[in-house]
């Protein structure tokens, strides 16, 4: 037990409960720091002394922040989803709550008030992700609490993953529909399998345009990506370049020359989707017409995988049932040349 040094800081070293505590002082004097360690030793003494968390003085809307400024936009391309679920859902319920005190039934409690206005279980699951590891940061890095109440309630059964694609005549509606710039935002869509926030976060520096490459450092997954362009895009993005705005990093921007907003992109997009009269289709399901077109053309599942950086293949084994033809080499492979002994006898 006593006072050891962390860089210019003091620490204090005790036993409390039969734990072993470290403490900062937050002082760099020696002498401030023993008077510190001193009161911390008299109340430890007395029983008065209590380990306060942090998160016991800080709301859920400031734990938000912190996450998103000091995790999410460092780490993750979809960083703007995040808070965007935050702004709009996890904090108008839960934001001057304190960290500490949210309890897995007020959470079951946000549950019931998210179903009560229709919303589908695959979505409030979205919502408990970030706010899992919201507090799995709080707890392991930030010290800010000891518990993951999230962890501790059950996620909602959700239903068959949908299986929407685009046809080629819809397609054509679709991108008739378009204004310019979002029409080629779609075919970059369909030709390469990206999503969203890959392409509206794609910069210059990502992009070959000699070898007709994009490289995406950073993903969904934390993966690194590299993306073969095929013809339409390659084509597409040797136009776009000629004529970029000397200004941006970014490869699809506003009028401005900034970087596109998400939220702009989504109620342009649903504009268009019903001038060409086309229902039940999200943007991310661009992602999954470039694959099950893949799919359709006997493309090896291994390589669909790869194409659109999954990280498990049970996720791209959703579009085998599209190509069952694939399935007849496996079947072929007991035909030999001794087969014919195996038809006589039947």
């Amino acid at each position: 037990m006593g006072l050891f040094k962390r860089g210019q800081v003091w620490w204090m070293r005790f036993t409390h409960k039969g734990k072993q505590v470290r403490k900062p002082t937050n002082v760099t004097d020696k002498k401030l720091a023993e008077k510190i360690h001193h009161k911390v030793m008299t109340q430890l003494a007395e029983g008065q002394w209590l380990d306060k968390l942090e998160g016991a003085d800080k709301t859920f809307k400031e734990l938000a922040e912190k996450y998103i400024n000091e995790y999410a936009k460092i780490n993750k391309r979809s960083w703007q989803k995040d808070q965007e679920r935050l702004n709009n859902h996890l904090i108008p319920f839960f934001g001057e709550m304190i960290v500490t005190e949210i309890s897995p039934k007020v959470i079951s409690a946000y549950k019931g008030h998210r179903y009560k206005k229709d919303i589908a279980p695959a979505t409030i699951n979205r919502e408990l992700t970030i706010m899992k590891h919201m507090y799995t940061m709080a707890v392991k890095e930030w010290e800010w609490c000891r518990d993951n109440p999230v962890k501790r309630v059950r996620m909602e059964k959700e239903g068959p993953s949908r299986d929407r694609w685009l046809t080629y005549e819809e397609e054509k509606r679709l991108l008739d529909a378009c204004p310019a710039w979002l029409k080629e935002i779609v075919t970059f869509a369909l030709n390469t399998g990206m999503r969203q926030g890959e392409i509206l976060g794609l910069r210059w520096k990502d992009v070959n345009l000699i070898s007709g490459i994009v490289i995406l450092d950073m993903t969904k997954n934390g993966d690194r990506r590299s993306i073969p362009l095929n013809r339409i895009a390659w084509d597409m993005l040797k136009q776009k370049s000629r004529v970029r705005y000397l200004a941006s990093d970014y490869v699809f921007t506003n009028d401005a020359g900034k970087r596109m907003d998400g939220g702009n992109l989504r109620t342009d997009y649903m504009k268009a989707l019903k001038k060409a009269k086309i229902e039940a289709f999200t943007f991310h399901d661009l992602r999954h017409t470039f694959a099950t077109r893949l799919v359709h053309r006997g493309i090896d599942l291994y390589k669909v995988q790869k194409l659109l950086g999954h990280r498990d293949n049970k996720t791209t084994q959703r579009y085998a049932h599209h190509y069952p033809e694939s399935l007849r080499d496996g079947v072929d492979a007991l035909v030999s040349a001794d087969s014919g002994n195996q038809l006589a006898q039947i």
